[in-house]
Parts: structure tokens; sequence; C-alpha cells
């Protein structure tokens, strides 16, 4: 597949966000330097670019049906999102703000800081909470979720029940690259911008923090980590990470996206809840916490490939399974400064990739 009319809007756009997240990212390092990850941003910059020149090539076909569905997604993803956003920022400000010009000053990123403290009270001297953690997997599930579901819908209702494919020209599997694409990358831009008017307090002139919807406020205030604060929110890492492994067969892709969210909590819900050895000594880890991921992440892979991948051998899928969860395993234990988020599917995705097509 090529870049045209259709695909290049969205390219651009990409990259686009990515120069501003790095432009973002480069400001915040200057002035917290201790508390904002440039790595971590500098790899999301990247991504950001990844996913804006892949974009066109994970369509397969090139014909007028594809066009068409490359139309739609343009549609939504540059036009559509974009108004989608002015309405609620526009809301904010003229229905909002102006009827309430006191709450402009009550709402401001020194404000959030306070609030967040309060509602943190009791985990003082911990990383996070149980509570604050299980909001957290909860948050960073959604999208792997979601994206099976989508796949789902498009392959074996859309295309196999509904037969839809033959009316409309194109596969079940292209239609769910569609989905997947379409409402990942929608998604992935309205939480970008919503992290850009949360940081804007770092622009002390030009800051828009106040046009924040209270409602995203509050889920932040209990979803966040202490180091969070000054740093971009997790899901749109995780989402891109999910893009350039979203080449490699459904089966390997789902699986290396749901090890990277329930084999993440599985270990972290363990650990806080019923850890007891930590691992190393130095570290909040404990050896309960990265037996529950191990384990979580083999259960999942073994339940996916079983699914998914019906004619293979057991022995294979027990390889790639392992494999996988392993993978997730030293991940969890060497704990890089790397966003695991960003590693775990990556990494995890390349094994399994690896052992599916060469063993």
């Amino acid at each position: 597949m090529a870049y045209n009319l259709f695909t290049v809007p969205i390219t651009v756009l990409f990259i686009l966000n990515g120069l501003g997240q790095l432009i973002y990212a480069l400001k915040l390092y200057r002035r917290y330097p201790g508390q904002h990850n440039i790595i971590n941003s500098i790899i999301v910059f990247i991504l950001w670019i990844i996913t804006g020149v892949l974009y066109p090539f994970f369509y397969i076909s090139d014909n007028q049906y594809i066009w068409f569905f490359q139309g739609l997604s343009l549609q939504i993803i540059c036009i559509y999102a974009p108004l989608l956003i002015l309405a609620i920022i526009s809301y904010q400000y003229w229905f909002v703000i102006k009827r309430n010009p006191e709450l402009k000053k009550k709402r401001t990123h020194e404000t959030f800081i306070k609030e967040y403290e309060e509602i943190n009270k009791p985990k003082l001297g911990k990383e996070y909470s149980l509570g604050t953690d299980l909001r957290r997997k909860a948050f960073h599930l959604i999208p792997a979720v979601v994206i099976i579901i989508l796949w789902l819908f498009a392959v074996y209702i859309w295309a196999d029940i509904f037969k839809a494919d033959e009316y409309w020209g194109i596969s079940g599997e292209e239609y769910g690259t569609f989905l997947i694409l379409t409402v990942g990358l929608t998604g992935i831009l309205i939480f970008a911008v919503m992290d850009y008017i949360r940081l804007s307090f770092i622009f002390e002139k030009r800051t828009v923090y106040h046009l924040m919807p209270n409602a995203i406020n509050k889920i932040l205030l209990r979803a966040l980590k202490p180091n969070e604060l000054y740093d971009f929110t997790k899901p749109v890492a995780t989402v891109l990470a999910f893009v350039p492994i979203f080449f490699f067969p459904f089966s390997i892709f789902a699986t290396a996206a749901l090890i990277a969210s329930l084999g993440d909590a599985a270990a972290s819900l363990v650990g806080i809840k019923y850890g007891k050895h930590r691992f190393p000594k130095n570290r909040n880890k404990t050896i309960e916490g990265y037996l529950a991921g191990f384990l979580a992440s083999l259960a999942i892979a073994l339940l996916i490939f079983t699914i998914f991948e019906p004619m293979l051998e057991f022995a294979k899928i027990l390889l790639m399974s392992t494999g996988g969860a392993m993978v997730f395993l030293i991940v969890d234990i060497l704990s890089p400064r790397i966003d695991d988020n960003i590693l775990n599917p990556i990494f995890c995705a390349l094994v399994m990739g690896l052992i599916f097509f060469y063993l």
C-alpha cells in the first residue's frame, strides 16, 4: 500500500503531534528534571512518527473499496475528532468558565496537586495504593479489550454472519484493520489533546489548564501515579506501542497487548496485596508479584493462541506462550527507565513472532 490523498493527512497529523509532544517534554524536563522521564518522552515521540509513517502500510489492498474506508477514516480522525475536541473546549470556555470567572482561578495545576496529595494521603510512603493500581490497570486494559472486540466483530460477525464483506468489497480482516486503526488513532489523539491541556501550565502566560473538564480531572486524581503528575499519561504510549506489532498475525498482537495489560496488572496487584519478599531489596517489587505476572502472562498466551491458532501444535503454542511470559518477567525484573507499557508489547510480540515464523 502506498501514500495517497486519504492517508497523507493522517501521516502529517501524527508527525505534528509527535513534534508537539516533544516540545512539551523538553520544557517539562527543563523545569522538572527529576520528575519528568525524558527518555520515555523521546521514545513516545519516535512512536508518534512511526505511527504516522507506517499508517498507509497496514492496508494490504489498494482499490476503490479500500479508498472509501480510508476516506471515512480520514474524516473521523482529521475532522470529526478535532471538532469533538473543539466542542468540549468551547463548552468549558463559554458555558463553564465564562459563567463562573472565579473558577478559572481555582482550576489550576497547583490546585490539582493539592487535591491529589489530599486524596492520596493514606498511601504516603508507598509508591501507590491498591485502589489506585486497580483503577490504573483497568484504564490500561481498555485499549487491548476494545481492539480485540473490534477484530472479533469484524471477522466473525460483520463478515462471517452478516456477509457484509461481499457487499462492501473488503474482507473481514481488512474491515477489522479499518476499525482498529480508526478507533485507536482517534482515541490517542483525544487523549493527547487532554494531556496538552493538562500540562499547559508550563506555558505560564498561555496556560489553558482551566479548560480541563472536571470529569477528567477526577479520573486523573485517582488514577495517576506520583511520577506522572509532570508527565504524559500512559494510555497514549501504550496504544502507540501497539502500532508496530499490528503487522504480526492477530493472535500474536492480541497476546502481546493482553500480556502488557493483564500480566502487568496481576504482577502489580498481587505484589501490593500479598508481596512479602522484595527483589531486588531496594525496590518495591516482590517475588510473589513476578510469579503472578509470569503465570498470568502464560495463561493469557495459551488461551489466545488456542483460540486464534487452533491448527498450531500444542508444543509450539506452549513455546510461544512461555517466550512471551519470559519476556514479560525479564522486563519486570529489570525495571528499566523505559516504560514497561512500551517495552512489554513490542518485545513480547518480537519473541513470539520469531518462534511463530522460524520454529
